[in-house]
């Protein structure tokens, strides 16, 4: 396995693991890869420092990025409307003026994405870590 940083046309840079150098650029000729913040196919090897074995240090500690993330979640749920699968044609009607602006959060596809980035429908992605009732 090897991992690689990628970079997409907007210059949004992303980690992803391969089988091998080949198999990294098969998937980008059949346009296999997208960018996780932006959908975009067009995707390139950004620059990446050598794999130097070296004391470990992960940076912020899993239990704290796991509260980071649901605070994000709940900043969310609390400020935005919840439009669940109708959220590409939500966000079109904003983006084109047919509904009145407002933040709103919701599910879309892959396919979606990338018909909304093609587009130029402004909009984010981010990991939804579960809630937990404990």
């Amino acid at each position: 396995m090897i991992s690689f940083n990628l970079r997409c046309t907007k210059d949004h840079v992303f980690e992803a693991w391969f089988k091998d150098s080949s198999a990294f650029d098969k998937q980008v000729k059949a346009k296999a890869l997208h960018c996780p913040s932006c959908g975009d196919v067009k995707i390139e090897k950004a620059l990446m420092s050598p794999n130097i074995a070296a004391r470990r240090d992960s940076g912020l500690p899993p239990e704290k990025l796991h509260n980071a993330l649901a605070a994000i979640r709940k900043t969310v749920e609390d400020n935005c409307d919840y439009v669940g699968s109708e959220f590409p044609e939500e966000a079109r009607k904003i983006h084109y003026g047919e509904a009145d602006h407002r933040n709103i959060y919701g599910e879309a596809t892959a396919s979606e994405v990338l018909d909304l980035t093609d587009e130029g429908v402004e909009f984010g992605r981010m990991p939804w870590v579960p809630r937990t009732d404990s």
